[in-house]
């Protein structure tokens, strides 16, 4: 199983990334980046004006400080949370999801239930990704249970795809692409992590037509795809300022310590000095792991996406184009302690007679969430791409 999962995602790495016609196609994605992003824009302008991309009443002389993330950037996620309900309720996204999940279950000998799901949690996120199994939830096994979690924190969601590919486009070419390919090898990376920390039986099966979202209509996938948007909107937004305010607090009470090294001391410092053996296994350069590793270190403490947002803000040189590469791959996860505990929360309000059993396991999947991803970031740095 371990060298089939990582044949996996060197084929699928080498398959997306090599291979001309594939690799144009996902590149060409891109394109649809900037589609999305001005259909956006034209929605926020409409609302917030100037403040939301709309022009602006006066000279803007320093353009980078027009960037608003509340009311210009992260109202995407509510457009791309619709769009991707109304291609559930057309058959798209679940044509899609039921070719995955029957890959998995051939390739790796999972049950249709945690493979439909893990399959489905790519396109709609850790815990909208299980309720497609709702029915199927209380008959898991442990070790099932465990890989959902784990497969949960080690990819991203299809609403903040376009998100973050907007953040990294100055920092990785064909970023959307990249964080597509990032996430597709970790799934296979996040349930072969999952099944050797709780090993188990991982075969419950399921019937594809019991396994569904239910939209009435185009109209009903819209609406209640801007609803569910806009709590994931929200949620950012608060999380975003408490996560930044408690960081800062933190540096502030740090800045009464004595210089180290010549400099202040910082959380994110210190959280450079812990991950920097790790992203040097991954591949980057030692020179560069410091900073490699603080981005590493606020991804799993802060957010990826307080994470993407300091790369996209780092000095040019920071990081070489081998080593931000990685980086971008090794931090394409839902692994951080805010997602833990919203997948508590989340998955103990659809089963919430499995509450304790959930919570003994949510810590245990941070730890193989991240793995995962820094499996996927290893396999990049190892293959010659």
């Amino acid at each position: 199983m371990v060298a089939g999962t990582l044949a996996a995602q060197a084929v699928i790495a080498v398959l997306l990334l090599e291979v001309p016609f594939v690799r144009d196609l996902l590149f060409g994605l891109n394109g649809a980046v900037v589609a999305l992003s001005e259909a956006t824009r034209s929605g926020t302008s409409f609302i917030y004006g100037f403040l939301g991309g709309g022009p602006t009443p006066f000279t803007v002389t320093q353009p980078a400080n027009m960037i608003n993330l509340a009311f210009g950037v992260l109202p995407l996620i509510i457009v791309i949370s619709a769009l991707s309900a109304i291609l559930w309720y057309w058959r798209i996204l679940p044509a899609i999801v039921g070719a995955m999940a029957a890959v998995l279950k051939r390739s790796m000998g999972l049950g249709g239930a945690v493979g439909l799901s893990a399959a489905a949690t790519v396109f709609l996120g850790n815990v909208e990704g299980q309720l497609v199994i709702r029915p199927y939830l209380g008959r898991l096994t442990r070790t099932e249970l465990f890989i959902l979690m784990t497969v949960g924190l080690s990819v991203i969601a299809g609403t903040v795809f376009v998100l973050y590919a907007t953040l990294l486009k100055d920092v990785l070419p064909g970023a959307l692409g990249h964080l597509l390919v990032a996430s597709m090898m970790s799934l296979p990376g996040g349930i072969l992590i999952a099944r050797i920390m709780v090993p188990g039986p991982a075969d419950t099966d399921v019937e594809g037509k019991d396994a569904t979202i239910k939209y009435h209509s185009t109209m009903d996938a819209m609406s209640r795809g801007t609803e569910d948007g806009l709590k994931i909107y929200l949620q950012i937004i608060a999380m975003l300022i408490v996560m930044t305010a408690l960081t800062a607090l933190v540096n502030i009470i740090l800045s009464a310590l004595p210089p180290v090294f010549g400099a202040p001391l910082t959380i994110e410092r210190m959280l450079g000095w812990l991950f920097a053996p790790m992203v040097w296994l991954y591949g980057v350069p030692w020179h560069e792991a410091a900073t490699a590793g603080s981005l590493a270190g606020i991804k799993v403490v802060l957010t990826e996406l307080i994470a993407y947002v300091r790369m996209a803000a780092l000095p040019p040189g920071s990081l070489d184009p081998r080593a931000t590469q990685i980086m971008v791959y090794a931090m394409c996860g839902f692994g951080n302690l805010a997602s833990v505990g919203i997948l508590i929360g989340g998955m103990s309000a659809i089963i919430p007679e499995r509450r304790e059993e959930i919570v003994s396991l949510a810590m245990k999947a941070l730890v193989s969430g991240t793995l995962a991803s820094g499996l996927t970031g290893a396999m990049i740095g190892l293959l010659p791409l």
